[in-house]
C-alpha cells in the first residue's frame, strides 16, 4: 500500500519517516516545520543575516561543523549564549554563522535534503514560504511540495506529533491554496490551522509551549507565534540555511 501521496502535487506528513514517504519525485520542494523551535530559530536568524548549519546533536560532529564553517556552536538553551532559543538569536551580536543542534527540525532538514530542496517554514514566515511553493509548482508540471511537521519526542526518545507543527504546516498550506493539487492530508492540515485561527486558539496554550514557558522561555513562544512577521525563505544549500529570498521569478 502506497503512503507517498504521489497522486497529489501538494502533500503533508509528520516526522522523519513520514517526510521520507512523501518527499518523492525529481522536483520536490520540502518544507520542514518545527515551530518550537528549530525553524522559528532559522527564520529569526535569516532576518538577522545569520546563516544556520543544522546538526542533530551538540556533539563532536557539531563541533567539527562549527570549525569547518567558522561558525559559533549554539550552547544549551539554559545557558547565557546563543542557543535553540529564538530570543537568544534575536539578541546575538557578532554571529554570522551558527551551528544549531536540534533532534527534530535539524535532523529532519539534513535527512530530507537528500530528497530535494529544503526550506524552513514556520508561523513567522508561512505566507512567504507559501509564495515560494507556488512559484516552484508553477515552474514545472512535475514539481511537487512536501510539507513536513517535525514533531517532538516523548521522554523515552520516541517521536510524538506536535500540534504547533501541524498548525505551522497548515498555515503554509492554507496560504498556498491550490486545493485541487493537494492530498487529503494536506487539506486536513490546512483546515486544522484555519480552525485554530477561527477559534483564536493561542499557541501559548499548547502542551509544548506551556512546557517552554514553565521553564522560563515564554519569550520564545511569543516569537514563534509572530504570524507572518518575516518574509525570509531560508533555503538549505550545501548544508547551510541562508535567506535566499524570492522574487517573481522564483527562489534565488
Amino acid at each position: 500500500m502506497s503512503t507517498s501521496q504521489a497522486g497529489s502535487r501538494i502533500r503533508f506528513e509528520q516526522g522523519l519517516e513520514g517526510g521520507r514517504a512523501i518527499a518523492t519525485g525529481d522536483a520536490v520542494l520540502v518544507v520542514v516545520v518545527d515551530v518550537l523551535s528549530f525553524t522559528t530559530c532559522v527564520s529569526v536568524a535569516a532576518d538577522r543575516g545569520i546563516a544556520v548549519i543544522p546538526a542533530p546533536l551538540r556533539d563532536e560532529r557539531a563541533a567539527r561543523l562549527a570549525e569547518e564553517h567558522g561558525a559559533v556552536l549554539a550552547g544549551p538553551r539554559t545557558g547565557s549564549g546563543t542557543s535553540l532559543s529564538p530570543a537568544s538569536i534575536r539578541r546575538a551580536r557578532g554571529v554570522e554563522r551558527l551551528v544549531l543542534p536540534s533532534p527534530n527540525g535539524a535532523t529532519l532538514s539534513a535527512a530530507l535534503a537528500e530528497r530535494g530542496e529544503v526550506v524552513a517554514g514556520s508561523l513567522r514566515n508561512a505566507s512567504a514560504v507559501a509564495a515560494a511553493c507556488a512559484q516552484h509548482l508553477a515552474r514545472d508540471a512535475a514539481a511537487s511540495v512536501a510539507v513536513v511537521a517535525a514533531g517532538e519526542r516523548w521522554s523515552d526518545g520516541s517521536s510524538r506529533p506536535a500540534w504547533e507543527d501541524v498548525w505551522g504546516a497548515g498555515a503554509v498550506l492554507a496560504a498556498l491554496g491550490r486545493d485541487r493539487l493537494a492530498s487529503p492530508e494536506a487539506l486536513a492540515a490546512a483546515d486544522a490551522y484555519r480552525s485554530a485561527a477561527r477559534r483564536a486558539l493561542p499557541l501559548a496554550g499548547l502542551a509544548s509551549a506551556l512546557e517552554l514557558s514553565e521553564a522560563g522561555f515564554a519569550e520564545d513562544v511569543a516569537i514563534a507565534a509572530e504570524e507572518d512577521a518575516s518574509t525570509a525563505v531560508p533555503r538549505l544549500v550545501d548544508g547551510v540555511f541562508t535567506h535566499q529570498g524570492f522574487t517573481e521569478q522564483g527562489i534565488r
